[in-house]
Formats: C-alpha cells, structure tokens, sequence
C-alpha cells in the first residue's frame, strides 16, 4: 500500500491511497473465509461453501469485492493515517477513485485535521503572582480571631451594632394560611442571633440595627420558600457584645505556647508567608498556561471542543455514579440550571483545547522530544498505576495505536516544564518575583 497527504483548505487533508491487486485479493479472501462460516447453504458444512456459491449468494463477484472493501477500507485507512502522520479529528470523506470491480483498488479520503496554532511572543511570557507580602492589618486581623475563641458575652444598653448578639422573640404570621388553616407558625423565642449574619429572616438586620433592649420592631418580609410575604413581630430581650481580652504578652502566653505578642506575630507572619508561597506554586502552572492560550487566536475547530465536552460530561457523571448521584440532582444541589452548566462546561473544554494545541506548538517551535528512556520511564509509571509489567503495557499500547499518543504526551508536559522555567515572575504590582522567593523552608510546613 502506497499513501500520500496534501494539504486542502479548511484545515482539511487529502489522503492519496493506492492498494496493491495482492493486498486486495487478501481482503476478498478474508471476507469469503468469513462468508463460508456465517452463510447456511443446503449440502455444505459451515466453512466449506465455495466461493462461487456464496458469489451467487451475494449477487455476483462484484457484490462479494464491494463487501470485501467495505470491511476492508477502514484498516487501509487506518494504516494509511499512521504512514502519513497526520492528526485526524473526525470521520472521513471517503472516495474509491479505482479498482471497485478488479484489480488494485485507489481512493481519496478528506478529513478534518488537528490545526497548527500559532503563539506569538510565548519566549517573553509575563506571569503575575499573587503577592507573597503580609502586612501587619492582616496579621492584626488573624490576632483578633484568636482573640474572639477567648472572648466573653457582656451584657450592653447602648444601641445594636453590627456583630453583637441578640436574645429575642419572633413570631411571623403568613398572609395566607396553609392547607391546614395555620398561619402563625413561624415562632421562636429567646432565639440568640448574631447581627450581621444576614440569616433567618431577610431584613433583620437592618431593623435590629440602631434598636435597643425592649424595643418592638414590626416589619414585613417576602419569603422565597413559601413565595409569600410574611408579617413578623420581633422583640429585642438582651443585647451583648463580645469582649475581648487586650492583645498583651499575658494573653499571648496563655493562647499560645509563645511568651509575648511579639512572638505570636512573627509566627503568624510567617505562617501566613509560606502558605501563599504554596498557593503561589500551585497557581504557577495555571497561570503559566493562561497566559499561553491568550496567544492562540485561531478559531477552533468545534469537533475538538465537542470531543473534550462529551470527555467531561462523561467524567462527570461517572464521578456522580460513584456518589450516588444523577447529574439532574447534582444540578439541584448547585442550583444551576442545566443550559447554564453546559456553557460552563463548554467554556473549560474551549480552554482545554487551547492549552492543548498551543503546547503542541510550543514542542514543535522549541524541538522538543523525549528519550527511549524518558518514555521507558513513563511506561514503567503506567504499570505501576495499572499494576502491570512494563512491556506488557507498552505491547497492548502498540496494538491499540496509543503508543504514539503517550510519547506527544510526555512531550507536552516535558515542553510545560520548560514554559514554566521560563516565564518572567511579577507580582500584583508588577515587580520582579525571584524563583527563590517560592521556596518553601521545609522546617516551617512540617511544623504546620
């Protein structure tokens, strides 16, 4: 078999595929072995018709070469894919130019391809890191925390504030009663409520707010769980805030197991750095590839993102399986609707296929391959994950066609390594971040 490619517009590929007469008689005689098994002809054993007869059975020898290269046809286009390394991303258009009736047998196939984008300046990559700084509001702010675990309820007269604590009874009287006649069971008394935490009944803060013990507010509010409005009447019993104990080396030795408040600060700084350094490290890699999608304008082709949707919708529910879910419930608990989540989900297979076709880009400009050891490696990593031998792995993925799949693979992520060793680090305000500065010191997290 000989197989040429040419380029065609739309991102298209024009297979030329030409079939030796013997590799054609090969086909027709594995589909008269088959024939001779399947067909029951009177007089003859399964596997001993002649070829003859099932001709006839079939309609002539023209109809017996038409069922040989129909079945025979996607292997020679598979073979012929894989001599001419081109990237297919959906069914092709197949013409036999020649042979239909005898001898050696031609046809065309186009298919769509996957594209080659283009990424423009990714050697001169800016990344901007969140900022590694704390400032002392924020460890002010992390010191007051722990403060509030030690703080104490005291009993106030002045005008409710924003964060005390209210003892109070409330009883709503819905505009129309239920089925059973009730309309008042929307009751609580000597319910504490913290004010500010926006809960329990829409409003209530803002009437809380200003008012004082012994007050009786009225207010009315439209309840979306009972799609009514609903009158309430709230009386305010006690109203206490929390004290807190003055931040000294007195409280700081009780809280903690450091002597002065000066300690205390210095570790929750520290603290604080190292765990943004770690956030900051996991954000590297996305945000490295965020910026490299930003340079791919090209349209995409929609077969590719249709291929990574249908990947995560199967995922997915595969996911949801595992918890007892359908994905009609998982959107009841997220409250989203079901148009909403595909575009959603669309939206991310989009960038997926972004990522993915610029960093075939990025292997291809920088040259990149892996070694028959670097891909030994990965083999013997699959066989451990799939508790296999090695060359077992690498023999079924020969057979299957995937081999070269896992080799573009390793290749992508070796070429992601590079990019990420090689954007240029700022911070917020657009100041140089060293790559020493994302060093985590070892002692301080395993001290967390």
């Amino acid at each position: 078999m000989r197989a040429t490619a040419a380029p065609e517009e739309g991102n298209k590929v024009r297979l030329t595929v030409e079939i030796d007469e013997t590799e054609m008689d090969g086909a027709l005689d594995d589909v008269v072995k088959r024939l001779a098994r399947e067909v029951r002809v009177p007089g003859f054993r399964p596997g001993k018709v002649p070829r003859k007869v099932l001709e006839t059975r079939m309609g002539g020898a023209a109809a017996l070469r038409g069922e040989a290269l129909r079945e025979a046809l996607p292997d020679f286009y598979s073979r012929a894919v894989d001599e001419t390394e081109v990237d297919p991303i959906d069914q092709p258009d197949i013409d036999i130019t020649a042979g239909e009736e005898s001898g050696p047998v031609s046809f065309e196939a186009v298919v769509l391809v996957r594209p080659t984008v283009a990424i423009p300046g990714y050697g001169g990559l800016v990344v901007t890191m969140p900022s590694l700084e704390v400032t002392d509001e924020e460890v002010t702010e992390q010191v007051d925390r722990l403060r509030r675990t030690s703080g104490e309820l005291v009993e106030v007269t002045r005008p409710i504030l924003t964060g005390d604590q209210v003892t109070i009874d409330i009883r709503g009287t819905r505009a129309e009663a239920d089925a059973d006649g009730d309309d008042n069971d929307l009751t609580a008394e000597d319910f504490l409520y913290e004010v500010g935490s926006d809960g329990v009944v829409p409003g209530l803060d803002d009437h809380l707010l200003g008012a004082k013990s012994g007050d009786a507010l009225t207010f009315d509010a439209e309840i979306e769980a009972l799609e009514q409005t609903v009158s309430f009447e709230v009386t305010v019993k006690d109203v206490k805030e929390l004290s807190l104990p003055d931040a000294d080396d007195a409280w700081a030795a009780e809280a903690s197991e450091f002597a002065t408040l000066d300690e205390l600060r210095t570790d929750i700084a520290e603290r604080m750095h190292q765990r943004r350094i770690v956030e900051a490290q996991m954000a590297l890699q996305q945000k490295t590839v965020e910026a490299l999608v930003e340079l791919v304008t090209e349209e995409i082709p929609e077969q590719l993102v249709l291929a990574e949707l249908r990947e995560r919708i199967h995922d997915l529910n595969h996911r949801l399986e595992g918890q007892g879910m359908s994905l009609a419930q998982f959107l009841g608990v997220t409250g989203r609707g079901e148009e909403e989540f595909l575009e959603e989900l669309r939206a991310g297979a989009l960038q997926s296929v972004k990522a993915d076709l610029a960093l075939r880009a990025l292997v291809e400009a920088e040259a990149i391959e892996i070694t028959d050891e670097e891909l030994d490696e990965e083999l013997a990593a699959m066989g451990t994950r799939l508790d296999m031998d090695a060359d077992l792995v690498r023999s079924q993925l020969e057979q299957a066609g995937r081999l070269s799949a896992v080799r573009s693979d390793r290749r992508k992520a070796k070429a992601m390594r590079w990019l990420v060793d090689s954007v240029e680090l700022v911070d917020e305000n657009g100041k140089p971040v060293s790559r020493d500065d994302l060093l985590v010191n070892q002692g301080e997290e395993d001290s967390e």
